[in-house]
């Protein structure tokens, strides 16, 4: 957009929304550039909306207008699912952060797409009522970017991702309809399920501004056991073990080495530095359940080959194991000026195979690639270190994304296990949903955009705003 264009733009948006929600100065788009990631672009204007009628009024404008629009929670995001590549207006949903109700009789809450995941976590809680969706980004991630990026956490192998608790939604679409669907009933079986469909859909469907989400009762106890293992095979091969057993953790987690030596330098949190493998589990339930299955997981873990087992002594050791685990990726980062995160998820008992995969990858290409993951579940997530400013590092940690993507696939996995697809993975989208697939999510993404405003150029790596059909135009 030239500077006129998005002058006048910023003036119409002033008009609509008021002074005070509509940023245009130069370093106010540099900050609004994009998530995580490496991917980067400009906004030609932000605006931030503290109601629902604000953020009809603005799609509506730019569907009139075929201005772009880029949905934006705290942007935490680590697939470029926020970068504003064609320009356009980034949404800031942020303002929109009441919790609007608390249901205990019905098991249920409504919260607007601003609120912060553990902030809606401590709320419920003083119902007695447990979210279990907990991102690793929890103290500053928000309710609407977990919907739209289906985002997980080490809980989502006893009790499921953010999907699986989503009963209903207000939504957006481009023009400025405002859809309610879904509700506070536990069971819907009216037409199609649009709450289902557009959680997940990375703001290219339509705007999420708020959320009705099922809670659960809070378990009564909980125990945490941190086990080490001389090779990272024999931890892989332990999580099957543990679920062969029938027994479901609330989370179940895999670090190597390298993984855990730089969360002692970063945050020490009584990670051993001198094993290989190191898994960290979490079960909950009753006392007696909890009681009776942890000797039954330790005793898996030493049939595959554990050195020891530390079982946290209460909720503060507990604590701080935990907050070791959640720092893994601040501690990663300081080794490298960047790092490249994926999400590959395979079936659980193809978890030792793409560890392995994994590490042959790094070693063919010289790359650090250190392998964390919510192993439960088959979530892994090689991180690959490297320099921005390094292009032929660059185009060797390119080619790991590749490999990693193509043996995930080969293992029966799929490209993203809670992250989405954004920017980063769109080029490999084919490879798993095949062209009949592309062809019918397109057709879905027309009949709700059918100027492709919304968040363009993420899935579809060849859709540009106004491109309709989103018809290839390499």
């Amino acid at each position: 957009m030239r500077p006129d264009e998005a002058q006048a733009l910023a003036a119409d948006l002033k008009r609509l929304l008021g002074p005070n929600n509509v940023l245009a100065e130069p370093e106010d788009l540099i900050c609004y550039g994009g998530d995580t990631t490496l991917h980067r672009g400009t906004p030609d204007a932000i605006a931030r909306a503290t109601e629902v009628e604000q953020v009809a009024a603005l799609l509506a404008y730019c569907h009139d207008r075929g201005v772009p629009v880029i949905p934006r929670g705290s942007s935490t995001g680590i697939s470029g699912g926020t970068a504003p590549i064609h320009g356009g207006v980034v949404l800031d949903l942020r303002s929109m952060n009441r919790i609007l109700s608390i249901e205990p009789g019905n098991l249920s809450a409504r919260a607007e797409a601003g609120v912060i995941n553990r902030d809606f976590q401590m709320a419920v809680a003083k119902s007695g009522l447990f979210y279990p969706p907990d991102p690793s980004s929890m103290s500053v991630c928000t309710l609407g970017g977990n919907v739209a990026a289906r985002a997980g956490g080490p809980r989502a192998l006893k009790y499921g991702t953010t999907k699986d608790y989503v009963l209903g939604l207000t939504s957006v679409l481009p023009g400025g309809k405002v859809i309610r669907s879904g509700g506070l009933t536990s069971k819907n079986s009216t037409g199609y399920d649009l709450p289902r469909l557009l959680t997940g859909s990375e703001g290219t469907l339509a705007v999420i501004t708020d959320v009705i989400l099922r809670l659960i009762p809070v378990p009564r106890a909980s125990r945490t056991l941190l086990v080490s293992f001389s090779e990272l095979d024999q931890a892989a091969r332990a999580v099957s073990a543990i679920i062969a057993r029938s027994i479901l953790p609330t989370a179940l987690e895999l670090m190597d080495q390298f993984a855990c030596r730089c969360v002692e330098d970063f945050r020490p949190s009584g990670y051993p530095i001198d094993c290989d493998g190191v898994l960290l589990i979490e079960l909950d339930g009753s006392e007696e359940e909890v009681e009776r299955l942890l000797p039954e997981v330790e005793a898996a873990c030493r049939e595959e080959g554990a050195v020891s087992t530390r079982v946290a002594a209460d909720a503060a050791q507990a604590a701080e194991l935990w907050a070791g685990r959640r720092a893994i990726f601040p501690a990663l980062i300081r080794r490298r000026p960047s790092a490249i995160t994926e999400d590959a998820t395979v079936p659980r008992t193809r978890i030792p195979d793409m560890v392995r995969a994994v590490r042959q990858i790094g070693a063919d290409l010289g790359l650090t690639i250190p392998v964390v993951g919510h192993a439960g579940d088959g979530n892994l997530h090689p991180t690959m270190l490297c320099d921005p400013n390094d292009p032929e590092e660059m185009a060797r940690v390119d080619e790991g994304a590749r490999r990693i993507f193509r043996a995930c696939l080969d293992l029966g996995g799929t490209l993203s296990g809670e992250h989405g697809i954004g920017l980063l993975k769109s080029r490999y989208l084919e490879w798993e949903a095949g062209p009949e697939g592309i062809e019918l999510m397109k057709g879905i993404k027309v009949v709700f955009d059918p100027k492709g405003i919304m968040n363009p150029g993420k899935v579809w790596p060849w859709e540009a705003p106004g491109a309709g059909t989103g018809d290839r135009n390499e």
